[in-house]
C-alpha cells in the first residue's frame, strides 16, 4: 500500500513537472501538449501492467512489507526504559528520613530512539482514546493501572473525586468520561476463573472491549500456592481468549492456524505480576508463600500457557516484573505494590503499543 502511495505520487510530480520544464526550454504549445498526453498515457499503462511484472510487484510489496516489519519490531522494544530515583528528604528533624521520587524515560539505544516512543499528554491520550471502551480486570495491580489511566485523562480534582469509589474493597468500577466518549471499566477478578468467566460474560453478550487489559498470579499464589494449578486455569483463559474473541484465528488450541475472521480485534493486554521483595510483605504468611522460587514457578507457567505472544499467544504482556524490578526496592511500597510511576509507565507502554497496532502517528 506504501509503495503503490509513492509510485501514484511520483507519477502525479512527472506528469505536472517535466512539461512545466520542457515549457520553460521554449518548445511549442502543441509540442508540449503532446509531450504531456503521451507521458501521461504511459505511465497510466504502466501503472496497470506492473501486476504482471513479478520482479516490479515484488519490488514494491518488499518495500510495503520492511515497513510493516520494522513497525511491528518496536513492540519489543516497548519496555526498554531507564529509571532516575532520586532521595528526597521528608524531615529535617530526622537525619534519615527519607523517601525516593522516581522518574523514567525510554532509553536512548539507536533502535529505541527510531521507534519514536513518547510519554503522551492530556490531550493526545483523549485523543487516541476517544470513543473507546477499555476493560481492565485483575486485582489491586490492575486497579492502580487504573488509577494511573485516569490521572492521564482526567484533571487532578476529578480524580480525587472518584479515587474512594474506585478503591472499594473488592468491587468494581466503572468511569465515563463524556468529553471524549471514554468508557473505563475495572472488575475485580483476583483468580483466572474469574478472568474466564468476564470472557464468557463478553460472549454471551456479544459485546467486545476495544482494548482489554488483565492479569493474575497473587492471589492464587496466597491462598492456593500451586503453580501447577495456575498453569492449568491460564489454559481455560486462553481457550476463552481464543474461542470467543473477534481475533485472527491463528491461535487455535493446538497451535495451528486455522484461517482469519473479519471481525475487528480487541488490543489485549496480560498484566504481569510485580518483582516481590519478601522482606517488605507484611504478613508471615506472605513472607513464606511469596518468595522468588514460587514466583519463578509461576512465571514458567505463565510463558508455557502460550497465553503471550512471546510464545505463540494472543495477548501482549505488560512486563511489570521488568518495570518494577527495574525501578528499584525503592520504588517498592509494600513489597508488591509500587510508586505510581511505575503504572504510569505501564499505561504509556499501553498507549504507544496501540499507536503501533493502529498504525496512528501523533
Amino acid at each position: 500500500m506504501v509503495g503503490a502511495v509513492q509510485l501514484g505520487v511520483l507519477a502525479a510530480c512527472i506528469v505536472l513537472f517535466v512539461p512545466m520544464g520542457m515549457a520553460g526550454w521554449h518548445l511549442s504549445r502543441n509540442k508540449m501538449l503532446f509531450f504531456s498526453g503521451a507521458l501521461f498515457i504511459t505511465l497510466a499503462v504502466g501503472v496497470h501492467l506492473t501486476p504482471y511484472f513479478p520482479s516490479i510487484s515484488d519490488l514494491v510489496n518488499s518495500v510495503s512489507s520492511v515497513v510493516t516489519e520494522n513497525r511491528y519490531s518496536c513492540i519489543s522494544f516497548l519496555h526498554e526504559i531507564v529509571w532516575d530515583v532520586t532521595p528526597v528528604r521528608v524531615s529535617e528533624v530526622l537525619r534519615n528520613n527519607y523517601s525516593y521520587e522516581a522518574s523514567w524515560a525510554w532509553a536512548k539505544s539507536t533502535p529505541v530512539v527510531a521507534c519514536g516512543f513518547q510519554k503522551l499528554s492530556r490531550s493526545d491520550a483523549s485523543d487516541l482514546l476517544n470513543g473507546s471502551w477499555i476493560v481492565v480486570a485483575g486485582d489491586s495491580q490492575a486497579r492502580l493501572v487504573v488509577l494511573s489511566l485516569l490521572n492521564l485523562v482526567m484533571g487532578p480534582r476529578e480524580v480525587e473525586s472518584v479515587r474512594g469509589d474506585l478503591f472499594k474493597r473488592h468491587s468494581d468500577y466503572r468511569a465515563v468520561i463524556d468529553e471524549i466518549g471514554l468508557k473505563l471499566d475495572f472488575v475485580w477478578a483476583p483468580y483466572n476463573r474469574n478472568l474466564t468467566n468476564l470472557l464468557m460474560d463478553f460472549k454471551g453478550k456479544h459485546q467486545y472491549p476495544d482494548v482489554l487489559v488483565m492479569g493474575s498470579g497473587l492471589w492464587h499464589m496466597l491462598r492456593i500456592t500451586d503453580a501447577s494449578d495456575y498453569g492449568a486455569s491460564l489454559g481455560w483463559v486462553r481457550k476463552s481468549v481464543v474461542s470467543l474473541m473477534p481475533i485472527p484465528r491463528d491461535y487455535d488450541n493446538d497451535g495451528s492456524v486455522t484461517g482469519s475472521i473479519s471481525m475487528r480485534s480487541p488490543h489485549m493486554f496480560w498484566l504481569g505480576m510485580p518483582t516481590l521483595v519478601n522482606s517488605m510483605l507484611n504478613t508471615e504468611e506472605k513472607r513464606l508463600k511469596m518468595n522468588s522460587a514460587m514466583q519463578d514457578a509461576y512465571d514458567r507457567e505463565l510463558y508455557e500457557s502460550k497465553l503471550l505472544r512471546q510464545s505463540g499467544g494472543p495477548m501482549l504482556l505488560l512486563d511489570f516484573q521488568s518495570l518494577s524490578r527495574n525501578c528499584g526496592i525503592q520504588c517498592a511500597v509494600d513489597g508488591m505494590h509500587y510508586d505510581e510511576a511505575v503504572y504510569e509507565a505501564a499505561v504509556h507502554i499501553i498507549l504507544n503499543a496501540l499507536l503501533i497496532e493502529s498504525h496512528q502517528q501523533l
